[in-house]
């Protein structure tokens, strides 16, 4: 029961983190429409990036919430991806400390959740041993 709650509770906030991703099209979009884009063909290669990116986050939530490993290692690979972005924003020349925060923090927080998702469905034991193990 506890690996259901884990797994659900981890695919929910990955779903979370994947319809964030599809507002920010929706912003890039806007963009788009707006005029307001330095170069076109940069831009729209951002916007299919981020649609990509999306579409994959929202695989990995719909993964992890039928409780399927590879849903999981995806989401903490996006997870490690997001924690590196949000460190390159809180150093260098033009640093950006709150930004990097406001990545950081749900991302910590979802990477803890599928790492009690992952731990939740390890075998406890041999078929048929309702020993606990040390793991």
């Amino acid at each position: 029961m506890r690996d259901i709650i884990a797994h659900r509770i981890a695919g929910f906030l990955l779903a979370l983190e994947g319809l964030g991703l599809l507002i920010l099209v929706a912003w890039q979009i806007a963009a788009l429409i707006g005029g307001d884009t330095g170069i076109l063909a940069t831009a729209l290669a951002l916007l299919v990036l981020t649609l990509v990116g999306a579409a994959i986050v929202l695989v990995f939530a719909g993964a992890t919430w039928r409780r399927v490993s590879w849903g999981r290692s995806g989401g903490i690979v996006t997870q490690l991806l997001i924690l590196a972005v949000a460190l390159g924003a809180a150093t260098g020349a033009y640093a950006q400390p709150i930004s990097a925060l406001l990545l950081a923090l749900p991302a910590v927080v979802v990477l803890a959740t599928l790492i009690w998702a992952t731990r939740t469905s390890a075998p406890r034991g041999e078929a048929g041993d309702d020993a606990e193990s040390p793991v």
